[in-house]
């Protein structure tokens, strides 16, 4: 229903995740602890997008190819991460509508469609990188072959659908229990590989070469597009309205405040875990002259030899098989705030599940057939350069909503927030234009 007096065009919907929305009480009380712990959850849903099989890829190649130097872009990528999920979950509280409901009540509809493709394809890219990463993890684990796994993938709808029966709070219990997985795996290679301190210090410094080397600038916008996700966007605006906190003025203000502890906290975990894959690749790959470690099979090849620790690769192959099935839940969710965000429409959850599954098993099935591990390795971290040309589209209309008085009221961004936030969107959107110039240039 169109009102003149709204800042919206649309004021009636319903809304986001509907099967869970405000189902998680809030305790009452001074307790700032309690409270913390019931709103912990949704940053480290949001975390495990930052941490996925895409990731792995650019970091493994940018460790192995340029030392430490891109450790730059992992840092400043995990502080952009940390700012727009902020103005993302701010976006959700104060006006309780997700990205996805906010675009399609703001624009007209042929932007709000345009934009929802778009989204598509980015859940598409996420997609193919979960399910290139978990087939590769199953054949280093297992010995399946590659196009095999890649079809078992397809089962982890019914995973999903077991998760959601159970509620939303074991989802979260699963997420971080894999994501210390992760963690824990990550800091025994880092103590195996044992990095130079000073070198890898100075790669958080950021270099020249960044703009002037092609295939630097590749794998930079490729670590941009794996840690800032588009799809975590509009996830984000959605899951931390599972909280049942006052919809007042003073219970979204406490809502934010504690929503942002849990997301930097959560974010914080996922910057370590991508500074350690890139570090060890680095330590190991590097350091030992194997400069074109690309491939996520390849590390695992060579890092017990180079290391001289016999469970190192092991070790390697299972912190990514729960990247991979992380990453499954929460591009679940992405997929269905999406779709039904945009486009007002409810599917069943396994069919939704299956149709974005599918779209990245075909050409993942046919790239592994034909090309083997290399061709995929490739595809990986291509899926992570679409990723981030598709970021723009989501990070523009986030930045504009939050910055609006009349959409967001006393909780618009304030001046320096404001630039800070446009300041990033025209970073993000112009190293995207920078690698077409230089890539049509090639």
């Amino acid at each position: 229903m169109n009102t003149r007096s709204s800042p919206w065009r649309v004021t009636e919907g319903m809304p986001s995740l509907p099967e869970v929305h405000s189902s998680l009480p809030i305790p009452s009380g001074p307790s700032f602890l309690r409270k913390l712990v019931a709103f912990a959850g949704p940053g480290f849903l949001v975390a495990v997008g930052y941490m996925d099989p895409g990731n792995w890829a650019t970091d493994l190649a940018a460790g192995s190819q340029f030392n430490y130097a891109l450790l730059s872009v992992v840092l400043i990528s995990s502080l952009m991460a940390i700012l727009l999920q902020s103005l993302s979950l701010k976006l959700g509280i104060v006006v309780e509508r997700d990205l996805a409901q906010a675009c399609r009540d703001a624009y007209s509809k042929p932007v709000s469609i345009g934009l929802w493709v778009l989204a598509e394809i980015g859940i598409a890219a996420c997609d193919l990188a979960e399910v290139i990463g978990s087939a590769i993890a199953l054949q280093l684990l297992f010995h399946i072959p590659l196009t095999i796994g890649v079809c078992i993938t397809a089962g982890d709808v019914l995973l999903m659908l077991l998760l959601q029966q159970r509620g939303f709070r074991y989802i979260e219990a699963i997420v971080v229990t894999l994501i210390a997985t992760i963690s824990i795996c990550f800091g025994l290679e880092i103590l195996y590989s044992r990095p130079e301190l000073w070198p890898m210090l100075a790669g958080f410094l950021p270099h020249q070469e960044l703009v002037t080397n092609h295939a630097m600038l590749y794998i930079a916008v490729g670590i941009l597009g794996a840690t800032v996700m588009p799809h975590n966007l509009y996830l984000h605006s959605a899951i931390v309205q599972t909280r049942q906190y006052e919809r007042t003025p003073e219970g979204k203000r406490e809502a934010i405040k504690y929503c942002n502890i849990d997301s930097a906290i959560a974010l914080s975990f996922a910057f370590l875990v991508n500074a350690a894959i890139l570090i060890m690749a680095a330590s190991v790959f590097y350091r030992s002259g194997h400069r074109e470690v690309a491939e996520i099979s390849d590390a695992y090849r060579l890092l017990s030899p180079l290391l001289g620790v016999t469970g190192a690769s092991v070790i390697f192959a299972i912190a990514l098989l729960a990247s991979g099935q992380n990453s499954t839940l929460t591009g679940t969710l992405a997929g269905q705030i999406v779709m039904e965000g945009f486009l007002s429409i409810r599917l069943k959850p396994w069919l939704r599940r299956l149709v974005t599954r599918l779209i990245a098993i075909i050409p993942a099935v046919i790239i592994s057939f034909f090309y083997g591990a290399s061709g995929t390795a490739k595809l990986l971290i291509f899926s992570q350069v679409v990723l981030s040309m598709q970021l723009s589209f989501a990070v523009f209309p986030l930045v504009a909503f939050t910055s609006s008085k009349e959409k967001m009221g006393e909780f618009a961004n304030g001046a320096l927030l404001k630039l800070v936030a446009w300041t990033v969107a025209i970073v993000i959107a112009g190293l995207n234009i920078w690698l077409l110039v230089e890539a049509v240039r090639g």
